[in-house]
């Protein structure tokens, strides 16, 4: 097995998530400045300044399925680089709002297609015994971007005055178009070309570098499964009585990873640490720790994945989160120290990170057969970034200085997503399957109904 290889086409791939961290929680540092600049409503701001990225990201995880199945996982992979780089110069340079929303939205739509597109890839070009490490590194770079956003966000503060935050926004354009050029080099996926294009010379080629011990078995499985997903070669159908169980999973891990809470926490957490009594520059610096935890323990979750499995995982993160998020909800109730507070808002970060975030988009991209797997990847995207538009959209509501319903306290904010976790305990427990060490073909026989 060539396992530099290997692990060099993954992090390639990978490297979409560390543009998609930095993009999502970019937008933090320039919040409050873009606020003060153009004097939006907390309505304006919350659609067209904080959310309209999100809703670019809903866009693109519904239809990247599409051209994910149509012109392969590597066309895809290169036009995403292209987005965000548009994305990050266009958002630097904008001069309204409006110009300023377009923007954001185009990158949107790189982060949406690339939560379909990169765990899709990895998953299809990895071994059953590294396709959990080898799939949790697209989480690693989406939280190593989000910390190096935070970091970024705190050193640019003050280098441009009232434009810093243009600053902020427009180095995501360097990672972009590195990303670009390095992708070129990667192959296709050997799944698709053998589903799509039936390149079966080339799809050997492929899974020999990848290590795979008999080449022509692993082919005839991989044409097997294809077969009976649609027999003689008509199109698969995605929602279908047979796939009601893998839909249901995608489904739901996509949904109570956002009612966690996480994406509310990490794009105001400045706002949010601001509340508990600390400055402007120290809700910055406070928030580069969430950065830092979030990566420290994302390792945590990267070396177990393959060790003791995605449910045992989830477990074990679900427990972190209903502790933390209660305590932080009863520290912000009794206006507890800061410090106190700070320390369960770091253990639902890490809770988060062995997690759900460890989890999700390996499991989404190894439950769903092949033929469907761009689609399905597509569907447990758009359902997570659905309700993440939603949360970031309503919470100026909740938390605006004027208006907010909890402006003074956030609390039952957290008692909420606390009591969430509770529900996302008993699914992990009783409905959630294992997928540790099994075949992406093994895992198609066992998950779909006949």
């Amino acid at each position: 097995m060539n396992k530099k290889k290997l692990f060099q086409w993954s992090m390639v791939a990978a490297l979409a998530g560390f543009i998609f961290g930095f993009d999502t929680v970019v937008i933090s540092g320039a919040n409050l400045p873009i606020k003060n600049l153009w004097h939006t409503t907390p309505l304006f701001h919350g659609f067209f300044i904080m959310s309209m990225a999100l809703w670019g990201t809903l866009f693109g995880s519904i239809f990247g399925g599409l051209p994910t199945e149509k012109y392969g996982r590597k066309k895809v992979l290169m036009w995403i680089g292209i987005l965000f780089t548009i994305s990050a110069l266009g958002s630097a340079f904008a001069q309204d709002p409006y110009t300023f929303s377009f923007f954001r939205f185009i990158g949107g739509i790189g982060i949406g297609v690339s939560s379909v597109v990169a765990p899709t890839y990895i998953s299809e070009i990895s071994t059953p015994a590294t396709r959990g490490k080898l799939g949790a590194l697209y989480q690693f770079n989406i939280v190593f971007g989000i910390l190096i956003a935070f970091l970024s966000n705190y050193f640019l503060q003050g280098v441009g005055g009232l434009n810093d935050w243009r600053w902020m926004l427009g180095v995501l354009a360097i990672p972009s178009i590195i990303y670009t050029f390095l992708v070129a080099g990667v192959p296709e996926s050997p799944r698709w070309l053998i589903s799509k294009k039936n390149d079966l010379a080339k799809a050997k080629e492929i899974l020999l570098i990848i290590g795979i011990e008999n080449v022509d078995e692993e082919i005839a499985a991989i044409i097997k499964g294809n077969q009976q997903e649609s027999p003689l070669g008509q199109p698969a159908k995605f929602f279908s009585h047979k796939h009601k169980a893998i839909i249901s999973l995608a489904f739901f891990i996509a949904f109570f990873n956002q009612f966690s809470g996480i994406n509310f926490i990490l794009y105001y957490a400045p706002e949010i640490l601001s509340k508990i009594g600390l400055g402007a520059k120290d809700s910055l610096l406070n928030s580069i720790a969430i950065g830092g935890t979030n990566l420290i323990f994302t390792f945590v979750g990267l070396y177990f994945i393959d060790h003791i499995g995605r449910k045992k995982l989830l477990l074990i993160g679900s427990i972190g989160y209903i502790i933390s998020l209660l305590m932080v909800a009863v520290c912000f109730a009794i206006h507890a120290n800061p410090t106190l507070l700070m320390g369960f808002l770091l253990l639902f970060i890490a809770s988060h990170a062995v997690g759900q975030g460890a989890v999700i988009w390996v499991f989404i991209s190894e439950i769903f057969p092949t033929k469907i797997r761009a689609m399905g990847q597509s569907f447990g995207a758009s359902v997570h970034w659905v309700f993440a538009a939603i949360i970031t959209l309503i919470t100026p509501f909740f938390l605006d200085e004027t208006n907010g319903i909890f402006k003074e306290n956030p609390w039952p904010i957290f008692a909420f997503f606390g009591g969430m976790m509770v529900l996302q305990l008993l699914w992990v427990l009783f409905k959630m399957p294992e997928t540790k060490g099994v075949s992406l073909e093994q895992l198609e026989k066992e998950l779909t109904t006949s």
